[in-house]
């Protein structure tokens, strides 16, 4: 959710980094920037689900990645 808000509101994402403690927005937000993102007209909860788990295991992946870390890559790979 914390990466969808920065995204819909035009942050740079490069230098964001998921914050487990922090509390933003609205339960009621947070389903909508889901619904919005999923790429699906009307998901079902299965479908939502999906979706989140998939994002979040990808974000995850990508702060893992020392290719998407801008100590090492600097701006060669900018928005990668």
């Amino acid at each position: 959710f914390q990466y969808l808000r920065r995204f819909d509101r035009g942050h740079n994402l490069d230098t964001f980094y998921y914050k487990a403690r922090s509390v933003e927005g609205s339960p009621a937000e947070c389903l909508q920037l889901f619904l919005l993102h999923c790429g699906i007209t009307d998901p079902s909860w299965a479908e939502l689900r999906n979706f989140t788990w998939f994002l979040n295991i990808q974000l995850k992946d990508c702060e893992a990645s020392v290719f998407c870390n801008l100590d090492f890559v600097e701006d060669t790979l900018q928005g990668f």
